[in-house]
């Protein structure tokens, strides 16, 4: 019995220590984003103010925040896409924070926050493929948010699954458990943002350093 209680108990250390892991990366991707948005919304009053400002983020040809700025994509809703993120990411924060007291929230809570965080990443990554292939210049703030934004993303639905949030079944949640053991989810990530770089400098090469 003694050895089972403390089995118990080193399980739910690691767990909420892995738990305190998960919310501290979604905190700092939440911050990094949360300032990326705050400097963006700067850059864009800017432009307002001088329509032929150099901005600070306009590197080249290629890394070039004001052209991006103008285009019809940065502002899809009848507004600067960066006001968006200032309230998403304050959320996210929030929820981050939430997560790191160890607050015993409703299953409806962590789910409503990893549908909106999906929501997030898909328009992120819409802005992302636009950026790349239609408008053919990159804002590197705008990089840094969707980079970002896949982290947080990712350490909502990490935290989803290790707790069955979504209820799966018995064998399904097994199977779910052995993969976030083994690390399989975090190297998606990093495979992922690897080809998201890939696909930057197969579509700019050397244009991004000149």
């Amino acid at each position: 019995m003694g050895k089972r209680l403390k089995a118990l108990f080193m399980g739910r250390k690691d767990e909420a220590r892995t738990d305190k892991t998960v919310f501290s990366f979604m905190l700092a991707a939440g911050i990094v984003a949360l300032g990326a948005a705050f400097v963006l919304t700067l850059e864009k009053f800017h432009l307002y103010e001088n329509p032929d400002a150099v901005l600070s983020c306009s590197i080249n040809i290629v890394l070039n925040c004001s052209t991006v700025m103008q285009s019809w994509q940065s502002h899809v809703f009848g507004f600067p896409n960066m006001i968006i993120g200032l309230m998403a990411y304050a959320v996210v924060v929030t929820v981050a924070v939430v997560g790191l007291t160890g607050a015993k929230l409703p299953r409806w809570f962590w789910i409503a926050a990893n549908v909106g965080f999906m929501l997030g990443l898909i328009f992120s990554y819409w802005l992302f493929f636009n950026s790349v292939y239609a408008i053919q210049v990159l804002c590197p703030w705008c990089l840094l948010v969707t980079a970002s934004t896949t982290v947080i993303f990712s350490t909502m639905l990490h935290y989803n699954l290790k707790h069955n949030v979504f209820e799966v079944s018995k064998h399904t949640n097994e199977r779910v458990q052995r993969f976030l053991t083994a690390g399989y989810h975090q190297m998606i990530v990093l495979a992922w943002l690897a080809l998201m770089v890939a696909l930057v400098f197969i579509q700019f090469g050397d244009a991004l350093f000149a």
